[in-house]
C-alpha cells in the first residue's frame, strides 16, 4: 500500500530517537555550567578587558554633591537588629562570613552549632595574617565589614527601602567580608574617595566589589566617588573576588 502524503512527513521512530538523543547529550555537557550558575559563593572573575565593573560604574547613577535629597538621619537600627539569619539554617551572617574568609576553622565541640571559634584570616586590607579566636577580648581582632558601609548605602539610596530590603542589604555576602578589625575602624562609613585599602594588591578586588554591591542594588555614587573607582578599575589586569 502507498503511503499518503501525510504518512511521509511524519518523523520515523528513528529520526525522533537521534533527536532526543542530540538533546540529552548536550544537556549533559551543559551540567556543570548550569549548576555552577546556581553556586552563590563561587568567586567572580571578571576580565578586565571586557570592561565590566567599569561598565556597571558607568551606568551607576550620580549623585551631585552627595544631595542626600529627603533622606532622614541614619541609624543602624534602620538595617535590622544586628546579624541575621535570612536562610534559616541556624547561622547568623557574622558566622557564615567567618566560615566563608577564614582557614583552619576551629567549630570547638559542637560543630552543628556554626559559631566560629578559632581560624586563620589572611587579612585582605593590611596583607597580614590574624589568628582569630573568638572571646570577649579578642573577638574584635577580625570584623565582618560592609564593603559598601550601611550608612553610605543608606544615603546612596537605601533610605527609600523597606526594612525587609535593608535588611538583606545589611546581610549580602557580596558586600561582606571579614577584615582586620582595627581597618574596618579606621575605614567606616569612608567612599572610594576617602579610603582604600592600604593593600595596595587588594584595590582592584574592593573597587570591584564596591561597584558591584551599588550595581546590584541600583545605589548612587557621588562624583568624587566615581572619579577615585575609575582611577583604580581603568589599571586593573584582572579581577576575582
Amino acid at each position: 500500500m502507498r503511503k499518503s502524503k501525510q504518512d511521509s512527513r511524519r518523523p520515523s521512530a528513528m529520526r525522533v530517537f537521534v533527536a532526543v538523543a542530540v538533546l540529552a547529550l548536550a544537556a549533559w555537557m551543559l551540567l556543570p555550567q548550569i549548576l555552577n550558575g546556581f553556586t552563590s559563593d563561587r568567586p567572580i572573575e571578571i576580565d578586565a578587558s571586557a570592561s565590566e565593573p567599569l561598565r556597571q560604574l558607568a551606568s551607576l547613577e550620580v549623585a551631585e554633591g552627595g544631595d542626600l535629597g529627603d533622606a532622614p538621619p541614619y541609624s543602624r537600627a534602620q538595617f535590622g537588629d544586628g546579624w541575621a539569619d535570612l536562610d534559616a539554617d541556624g547561622c547568623n551572617t557574622r558566622n557564615e562570613i567567618l566560615a566563608r574568609d577564614l582557614t583552619d576553622l576551629d567549630f570547638g565541640s559542637d560543630a552543628r552549632a556554626c559559631v566560629v571559634q578559632g581560624g586563620i584570616l589572611e587579612d585582605p586590607y593590611t596583607d597580614t595574617t590574624i589568628v582569630f579566636q573568638r572571646g570577649e577580648q579578642t573577638s574584635a581582632a577580625v570584623q565582618i565589614d560592609h564593603v559598601v558601609a550601611l550608612a553610605n548605602g543608606w544615603q546612596s539610596g537605601a533610605w527609600q527601602w523597606n526594612a525587609e530590603d535593608r535588611l538583606r542589604f545589611a546581610n549580602d555576602p557580596l558586600n561582606l567580608l571579614a577584615v582586620e578589625g582595627a581597618a574596618n575602624q579606621i575605614k567606616g562609613a569612608s567612599t572610594a574617595d576617602q579610603w582604600l585599602p592600604d593593600n595596595k594588591g587588594y584595590r582592584c578586588d574592593y573597587a570591584a566589589r564596591q561597584v558591584a554591591v551599588k550595581y546590584k542594588w541600583n545605589l548612587t555614587v557621588t562624583r568624587d566617588e566615581q572619579q577615585a573607582l575609575n582611577r583604580v578599575l581603568k589599571d586593573c589586569p584582572s579581577i576575582t573576588f
